[in-house]
């Protein structure tokens, strides 16, 4: 899976990492349904620690299309907001 983080550019990312990733999806979701910004923002900053970690960078010069697009560490709780999906930032695996 290719993934975007705004701002940043692209890295792939194996399928099986998806499970570990949606648990602090879920995480980020609580905290901003609960007006946690404090929380959010560790979360989103540790989420998008572990795309960086787990994936593999492309070149700058690489246009694939992404299947995943995450907001930039600099996001507000009302820009992530807006991105979200019925099943948060990152789709297909239940909570």
């Amino acid at each position: 899976m290719i993934v975007r983080i705004m701002g940043e550019g692209q890295v792939l990312l194996a399928d099986s990492h998806l499970a570990e990733l949606n648990e602090l999806d879920n995480e980020l979701l609580a905290e901003m349904e609960s007006g946690d910004g404090p929380g959010f923002r560790s979360t989103l900053h540790a989420l998008l620690a572990r795309v960086r970690e787990l994936g593999k960078p492309l070149p700058d010069d690489s246009l694939e299309p992404s299947e995943l697009i995450l907001p930039s560490p600099e996001a507000s709780l009302e820009e992530v907001r807006a991105m979200l999906r019925d099943d948060g930032l990152i789709p297909g695996i239940p909570g």
